[in-house]
């Protein structure tokens, strides 16, 4: 029997980041997409100011955001 496939790294957060927000990953990545920067505090930045959310969960979004780009 095997175990489930434990997510790690930034990806980990999203769960937590749709339940507490209120928002899909998807909506999140479209801001990013959609931001003036690709500097990653900027973005994380960005993210706690315009949108209240905690540093740990902005710098999830920004770091898997960013790893695709």
């Amino acid at each position: 029997m095997t175990e489930p496939t434990k997510v790690k790294g930034p990806a980990s957060y999203f769960p937590s980041i749709e339940k507490t927000y209120e928002q899909p990953i998807a909506h999140w990545m479209g801001i990013l997409e959609n931001a003036d920067s690709r500097k990653h505090m900027e973005l994380v930045s960005k993210l706690k100011t315009e949108h209240q959310m905690g540093h740990g969960h902005a710098n999830a979004l920004v770091a898997a955001f960013l790893a695709k780009t």
